[in-house]
C-alpha cells in the first residue's frame, strides 16, 4: 500500500520507558550519528549531490534563537535529501567576525590594563588565535545540542589556511581586472572600533538632536544655513544653492565669510540642492558628509578634515582637542554670541547612523581606502536571478534584491584592524604599489612595507560556497557540490552576505552561480510579534527551553511557524505544547508496540483489512503527498502542520483508538491492523524524522529494528487510495463527534457510561458498532432501557437513556436561561442593524461585529433549542 521501503529489520525491541525523558536520550544519539559518519559527505559518490552551508556564526557568539531557528530549517532540508538517497553535504563553519572578535580581546586586555598597542600586532593576533583555541566557537557545542547533521569533519574558519588562500587569490584576480582599487573617499568610521564600515553595517535610529540655523556672510551677501552637525562647519569650504532659485542667484559666485575662522568660502549652485527643504542654502563640508563630498567633487571643492579618529576636533583654535558634541555646543555657543544664530531647534529628532557593534554614532569621514568596483560584479549577480539560474524564495522578495544589486555603491573592503585577511599589497621606498598573490614572493628589502588594513569580513564570507570546497585548488569536493542547492538565510542578510556571494561566485567559477536557490525565512519575535532584545527583557535563551522541554520541542515550535519570509513568533507555552506533541508520539508508539504493532512481514492484501484499516493508508499516502510538495516549496510551517495533524488527529486519536476493539476482539483482524498500524507509524516516524530527530530515532528503531531513521529510505506516495473507505471513516467520525457533543452538552462526564439502542442496519456503521460503543461508553440496552433521547446521524439512530445520569429539571432550567439570553443578544443586535442612523455613522468594523454577534446569537437559540427538545420530560 506503501512505497516505502527501509533498511532490513531485526526482531525490534518492543520496551519502551513509560515516559520520554529528552535529556536521557538526545546527547548520546547526537554522538552515536556522529561516530558513525551518518552526516559525512562523499565527493566520489556517484548519489546526486545536495549541498547547502550554513551561514557562518562569528566565532564569539553563542546559540540564539535565530541561529536555532535557522539551524532547524536546514538539518530538516538535508536530513530528508540524505534519506531520499542524496550525497548530502550540510557545510559547517565559523565567521572570524573582524570587528567583534577584536573586541573581544581587547576588552581582556583592558583588564590587565594593557591594549593592543601595547602587545605590538604580531603578539596580538598570536592572542587572539589563543582566545578563539580557548573560548571561541562554543556555538558548536550548542550546535550538536540542537540535533544539527553537519559534516564535522569539514569544518571551516575563514581565517583557516584554505579559506586564507582563497581570499588572496580572489583579491589578486579583481586587482589585476582592475575591479579593487583604492581611493581616497567618504566612508562611515566608528570612532570607538576605530575603523571603516560598510553602509550594511550601519542602523539607523531616530535620535533626539538639533537643527541649528545659522547666518554666514556680512551685509547683503548673507545667507542662513541649518545644520544638526554644527561642528562640521569648521570644515565648509562652499555654501551650495539650486541654479533655478531666485532667492540666491545674485549670491552665486560671491565670496563670503565663513563665521570663527579666518576663511572665505565660495556660493555654489548645484542641482543637488532641494529649494524646498529649509532655506534652499546647505553648507558644503566635503570631508565629512557624502553628499557634500559629491559637491565638491562637481566644483572642484578642497576637503578639509576637522577631526581625528576619535572624533576629536584637530582645527587649531579654541575648539582644538574638544569632542565632537564638546564642541557642537560650544561652536553653537561662539555662534551666538557674534550673533549668528538665527533659529534653533531642540529636541529634533532625526535618522541618525550609529555602528550596529557598538551602537557609537558614525561620522562621515574623508579616507583613503581599499573599493571594490562592483559594477559589472553587482549586474552579473542580477542578470542569474532575471534569466532563472538563481531562484529566490519567496519570489517577491526578488524586488528587494534588485533594487540593492542594481543601484550598489562601490564597496569599501578596508578596515583598519590587526584581526583579519591584511590587504596583500606591499608599497616601495620609490612609490612603488605591489599585489602579492598566494604563489607570489612578497617585495622585500628595505622601505618595502605591507598595507596595514585588512578586509572587510564580509569579504572572506562571500567565498564560502566555493572557499570551503577547496577552491582555488579544482578538488573533487567542488566539482562534487558546487554550485550549493540552496541556500537558507534570513531576508535581512540578503545585502550583508547574499549579494557578495552571488557577486564573488559568479566571477571566481566563470558564471556559475553559488546556488540555485536562495531561500529567506524571516526573523524570530516574541509571542506577541515584537522583536527580541535584551533591552526588552523578553529575550531568550533557547538552550533554556532545550534543557526544560527538549530539543525536539524547540525545533517542532520553531519549524511550525517558518512561513517563507516571513517574521515567527514564538512562546513559552507554544513549546511546551510540542513537547506534549512529542510526549503523544511516545506514548501511541508506546501503545502500538504493547499490542502487537509491526513493520515485519509485507502489508495484506487490502481485501483482508478493515475500512478503518484502509483509511488510514489511503491518508497516508496523501499527507507523504503533501509534506512532498510543502518540502519543494520551503513551507515548513505547512508541512509540520500537517504531520501534527495527521499524527495526532487521524492517527492517534482515532486511527488508534478504532483499533483498540479490533486488538481486543484478537484474530486474524489483529494481526491486519497490528500490520497496518506499524506501516503507519514506521512512515509517519520517518517523516516527523527531519524536524524532531531525537524522538523519532528512538521510536524509530524500536519499533522497525532498523540501525537509524538518519539512513532509512524517505516514504513515497505509492498511490494507493481509498475513496469509500475514507467516506465511511469520516460517516463514523461524524457520529462519535456528535453523540460526544450532545454528552457534553447533557452535562455527562466523559467516562461515564450509558444505555443505549444501536440503529445501525443498511448503514456504512454496522461493523463499527464495537467502536462506537467503547469510544463512546455505551452499554447494551437492557430490559428496562428507555429512550430518553434520540439522535438520527448521518442516517442511522443512536437512541440513549439518561434517566437517573442527570437532573432534568435543573438541566432543563439552565437551558432556558441560556436561551433567553440568547435570544436578548440577538433581539439587541437586529435592533442596531435594523437603525439605519446607526448604520450611517457606525465604522464598518462595528457593524461586522454586531453582524457577528447576530450569527452567534442565531446559532446559540437553534443548539439550545435542539437540546431542550432532546431533553427526557422531567
Amino acid at each position: 500500500m506503501t512505497e516505502n521501503a527501509h533498511q532490513q529489520p531485526t526482531a525490534p525491541d518492543s520496551e519502551l520507558p513509560t515516559q520520554y525523558a529528552p535529556a536521557d536520550v538526545e546527547g548520546p544519539l547526537y554522538e552515536r550519528w556522529v561516530e558513525r559518519g551518518y552526516f559525512e559527505a562523499d565527493a566520489t559518490s556517484e548519489k546526486p549531490p545536495y549541498t547547502v552551508v550554513i551561514p557562518p556564526p562569528n566565532v564569539t557568539g553563542s546559540l540564539h534563537l535565530g541561529h536555532a531557528f535557522e539551524h532547524t530549517l536546514i538539518d530538516a532540508l538535508t536530513r530528508r535529501k540524505r534519506m531520499q538517497g542524496h550525497e548530502t553535504l550540510w557545510q559547517p563553519g565559523m565567521d572570524h567576525a573582524g570587528i567583534a572578535t577584536q573586541n573581544v580581546v581587547e576588552r581582556e586586555l583592558a583588564k590587565e590594563g594593557k591594549s593592543r598597542h601595547d602587545l605590538g600586532r604580531e603578539a596580538f593576533v598570536e592572542r587572539v588565535w589563543q582566545w578563539k583555541g580557548e573560548s571561541g566557537g562554543q556555538i558548536s557545542g550548542q550546535m550538536r545540542r540542537l540535533g544539527d547533521g553537519v559534516a564535522w569533519s569539514r569544518e571551516r574558519f575563514t581565517m583557516d589556511e584554505g579559506l586564507s588562500q582563497a581570499v588572496q587569490t580572489i583579491f589578486k584576480r579583481l586587482y589585476d581586472d582592475e575591479l579593487i582599487y583604492r581611493a581616497e573617499r567618504i566612508i562611515n568610521w566608528c570612532p570607538r572600533c576605530l575603523t571603516a564600515i560598510s553602509d550594511i553595517e550601519v542602523e539607523y535610529q531616530d535620535d533626539d538632536g538639533e537643527l541649528v540655523s545659522m547666518k554666514y556672510g556680512e551685509g547683503d551677501e548673507t545667507i542662513v544655513v541649518a545644520t544638526t552637525r554644527a561642528e562640521t562647519m569648521l570644515g565648509d569650504t562652499a555654501v551650495a544653492v539650486h541654479p533655478e532659485d531666485e532667492r540666491y542667484r545674485h549670491l552665486v559666485g560671491k565670496i563670503i565669510k565663513l563665521p570663527l575662522t579666518d576663511r572665505s568660502i565660495p556660493v555654489v549652485a548645484d542641482e543637488h540642492v532641494d529649494p524646498e527643504f529649509g532655506t534652499g542654502a546647505v553648507k558644503v563640508t566635503p570631508a565629512h558628509d557624502p553628499n557634500d563630498f559629491e559637491i565638491g567633487q562637481r566644483h572642484g571643492l578642497p576637503a578639509i578634515t576637522v577631526m581625528d579618529e576619535h572624533a576629536v576636533i584637530t582645527v587649531p583654535g579654541p575648539f582644538q582637542g574638544q569632542d565632537r558634541l564638546e564642541a557642537r555646543s560650544a561652536i553653537v555657543a561662539a555662534l551666538r554670541a557674534e550673533g549668528r544664530i538665527v533659529a534653533e531647534k531642540r529636541p529634533y529628532v532625526h535618522s541618525v547612523g550609529h555602528c550596529s557593534r557598538c551602537r557609537t554614532t558614525i561620522e562621515p569621514r574623508l579616507s583613503m581606502q581599499w573599493w571594490v568596483k562592483v559594477g559589472p560584479l553587482a549586474k552579473a549577480a542580477g542578470d542569474a536571478v532575471r534569466d532563472g539560474r538563481v531562484a529566490i524564495h519567496p519570489q517577491e522578495m526578488e524586488k528587494r534584491y534588485f533594487d540593492w544589486v542594481d543601484n550598489l555603491h562601490d564597496w569599501c573592503i578596508s578596515r583598519q584592524l590587526w584581526w583579519g585577511h591584511r590587504i596583500p599589497v606591499w608599497y616601495g621606498p620609490d612609490g612603488e604599489v605591489v599585489c602579492v598573490g598566494p604563489d607570489d614572493e612578497a617585495p622585500t628589502g628595505e622601505g618595502w612595507h605591507q598595507d596595514t588594513d585588512v578586509l572587510d569580513t564580509w569579504f572572506s564570507s562571500g567565498l564560502w560556497p566555493f572557499s570551503t570546497l577547496g577552491w582555488p585548488e579544482q578538488t573533487e569536493s567542488l566539482a562534487k557540490f558546487y554550485p550549493n542547492s540552496v541556500l537558507v538565510t534570513g531576508y535581512d542578510i540578503l545585502f550583508f552576505w547574499v549579494a557578495r556571494m552571488m557577486m564573488f561566485g559568479l566571477y571566481a567559477m566563470d558564471g556559475t552561480p553559488p546556488f540555485h536557490t536562495i531561500a529567506l525565512h524571516g526573523m524570530v519575535r516574541d509571542q506577541f510579534g515584537k522583536k527580541m532584545s535584551k533591552s526588552f527583557g523578553n529575550a531568550v535563551n533557547p538552550l533554556d527551553w532545550m534543557d526544560k522541554y527538549g530539543s525536539d520541542a524547540l525545533r517542532f515550535t520553531l519549524a511550525r511557524g517558518a512561513n517563507p519570509g516571513v517574521d515567527v513568533p514564538i512562546g513559552e507555552d507554544w513549546v511546551q505544547g510540542s513537547r506534549n506533541f512529542a510526549n503523544k508520539i511516545w506514548n501511541a508508539t508506546r501503545f502500538a508496540l504493547m499490542n502487537g504493532a509491526t513493520v515485519q512481514g509485507p502489508l495484506p492484501d487490502a481485501s483482508a483489512m478493515s475500512a478503518a484499516d484502509r483509511w488510514i493508508l489511503s491518508r497516508l499516502n496523501t499527507v507523504v503527498a503533501e509534506v512532498d510538495a510543502f518540502y519543494e516549496d520551503f513551507q515548513f510551517a505547512k508541512l509540520s502542520d500537517a504531520l501534527f495533524h495527521f499524527a495526532w488527529d487521524e492517527v492517534f486519536d482515532w486511527y488508534v483508538e478504532l483499533s483498540k476493539t479490533t486488538f481486543q476482539a484478537g484474530g486474524e483482524g489483529a494481526k491486519v491492523s497490528g500490520r497496518v498500524l506499524g506501516e503507519v507509524l514506521d512512515v509517519t516516524l520517518r517523516l516527523l524524522h527531519p524536524v524532531v530527530p531525537f524522538v523519532t530515532e528512538t521510536l524509530w528503531t524500536t519499533l522497525t529494528g532498523g540501525e537509524s531513521v538518519v539512513i532509512a529510505d524517505w516514504p513515497s506516495d505509492s498511490g494507493f487510495r481509498d475513496a469509500a473507505a475514507e467516506r465511511e471513516i469520516e460517516t463514523l467520525q461524524q457520529v462519535i463527534t456528535e453523540v460526544r457533543r450532545f454528552r457534553a452538552d447533557q452535562g455527562l462526564q466523559p467516562g461515564q457510561r450509558v444505555p443505549a439502542r444501536l440503529a445501525l442496519d443498511g448503514t456504512d456503521l454496522a461493523p463499527h458498532e464495537a467502536a462506537i460503543r467503547q469510544l463512546l461508553r455505551l452499554q447494551p440496552e437492557g430490559d428496562a432501557f428507555t429512550a430518553t433521547a434520540t439522535l438520527p446521524v448521518a442516517g442511522a439512530e443512536v437512541a440513549l437513556d439518561l434517566s437517573g445520569t442527570i437532573d432534568v429539571a435543573a438541566e432543563r432550567k439552565r437551558l432556558a436561561k441560556d436561551l433567553a439570553a440568547a435570544e436578548k443578544e440577538k433581539a439587541q443586535a437586529v435592533a442596531k442593524l435594523g437603525n439605519e442612523a446607526f448604520l450611517a455613522k457606525a465604522p464598518d468594523h462595528v457593524v461586522d461585529k454586531i453582524r457577528g454577534r447576530l450569527a452567534k446569537a442565531d446559532a446559540d437559540i437553534v443548539r439550545i433549542g435542539g437540546q431542550l427538545e432532546r431533553l427526557p420530560v422531567a
